[in-house]
């Protein structure tokens, strides 16, 4: 059922709007006593579930009783993070997900479903977890709230993946991402349905159905004057209005450039962007508008670490980001890549194929540690004083000494493609 849904391509929601129209929802759905909110963590903040968070906590007084985030694999948040991103609630309701021991197992989906829907590819049974206040809390109202934009490993982010990964185990968060990688990453980025998102829908159904969550979900854009806007917001409690939310962000997230793209640039905020786990967003979002041969340049200040999760970080360091063949032998022969599936498919995704260049500009790992995982290296100091952010635009820049460049100043809000590598 829906609920509440306001946007276009040209909206301009601002928070009064936001505000209303979470109440008006909230209102349709009559009083609650013992509410969940699952945000995003800081990695998402421009998504505005910070602020509408804060709205919820401002309906419900008291009866907000937890707020979790959902990190998936990502680092909990700090203290200052939770301040900023959420101003004036209270930090005594903030809960921290431990993927690996804090999950509870809702139901398997078969094998022979995924092997179905991937064309054979895959024949594991997926476990539906969730973080164990999901099911066992007692809440007569779960507020799921997140932004849809195109995405690496589900096509389009958010919805039920808020849920099943956001707040996942480490099995099925592991499963799931190496289900998109196999299948195929250019086939699944920008599409609402894909296998994936099949094998998430099948465990909404069948596994928590019975739940009282609802979806409050925007859509964010950058507007050329008023910088990133919100351009949506749709809640409410199936599919329909992830679908209405995907179709939104399709319009408002996607570029077709005219023609493959000889050198990209790509700025990685520093708040946001401290590991490849989430900096790789500037190689999944520009590789399919990247020429044969190109140079990705990712300028990184914030770089710090590859993996987000200690064992991932170290698994990361030990096998590289060396291309689809080379990933999957080496999940075939050694059991830390086999037990940690959703490593297995960032490595995937995060290679070139040998297709083009992947140069990293990073703040505070060695030119050892990037070159070691199969990067290339630039000084950041240097590539900066060439390629500043502050005097580029998004999109095609033409540089003092006729080199033309596309820029992209946050890769994570959007996705980029040719018409020859993307075809709906």
């Amino acid at each position: 059922m829906i609920y509440f849904q306001k946007g276009s391509e040209k909206s301009i929601l601002s928070s009064e709007d936001l505000k209303e129209g979470l109440f008006t929802a909230l209102e349709k759905l009559g009083r609650r006593q013992k509410v969940l909110a699952v945000p995003p963590d800081y990695t998402r903040f421009h998504s505005r579930a910070g602020e509408l968070t804060t709205y919820v906590y401002q309906y419900y007084g008291k009866q907000l009783t937890d707020i979790l985030p959902a990190l998936g694999t990502h680092s909990p948040m700090t203290p200052e993070q939770i301040n900023h991103m959420f101003p004036g609630v209270p930090s005594n309701l903030f809960r921290v997900h431990d993927w690996r021991n804090d999950v509870v197992t809702t139901g398997m989906v078969p094998g022979s479903f995924i092997s179905e829907i991937t064309n054979g590819q895959i024949d594991y049974d997926w476990p539906a977890q969730v973080n164990k206040i999901i099911r066992d809390g007692g809440h007569d109202l779960i507020l799921s709230i997140g932004q849809v934009v195109p995405h690496e490993v589900i096509g389009m982010a958010n919805y039920n993946k808020n849920i099943f990964v956001g707040t996942g185990g480490a099995e099925g968060i592991n499963k799931s991402h190496f289900i998109g990688a196999v299948y195929g990453m250019e086939k699944i980025m920008g599409r609402a349905n894909n296998p994936v998102r099949q094998v998430l829908n099948y465990a909404s159904k069948k596994f928590i159905s019975h739940l009282p969550i609802i979806y409050v979900l925007t859509v964010i854009g950058n507007d050329d004057k008023e910088g990133l806007v919100v351009r949506g917001l749709f809640i409410g409690d199936d599919e329909e209005i992830f679908e209405k939310a995907a179709d939104l962000s399709i319009k408002v997230n996607f570029e077709m450039v005219e023609k493959p793209l000889k050198k990209v640039v790509v700025y990685l905020d520093p708040t946001e962007f401290k590991s490849t786990w989430l900096g790789n967003k500037s190689i999944y979002r520009t590789r399919m508008a990247l020429a044969d041969g190109a140079k990705l340049i990712v300028l990184a200040p914030g770089l710090k670490e590859f993996g987000e999760d200690p064992t991932i970080d170290k698994l990361i360091r030990k096998y590289g980001y060396k291309g689809t063949p080379a990933t999957l032998k080496a999940t075939n022969e050694n059991r830390d890549l086999r037990e940690n599936l959703s490593a297995a498919a960032h490595l995937i995704h995060g290679s070139s194929e040998d297709r083009f260049s992947i140069i990293y500009c990073p703040g505070f790992l060695s030119k050892e540690e990037i070159e070691s995982v199969n990067f290339e290296y630039a000084d950041l100091k240097e590539m900066l004083k060439k390629y500043n952010p502050e005097h580029l635009q998004d999109g095609v820049n033409i540089m003092p000494n006729g080199e033309e460049i596309f820029f992209i100043s946050n890769p994570a809000l959007g996705l980029w493609a040719h018409k020859d590598r993307f075809s709906k």
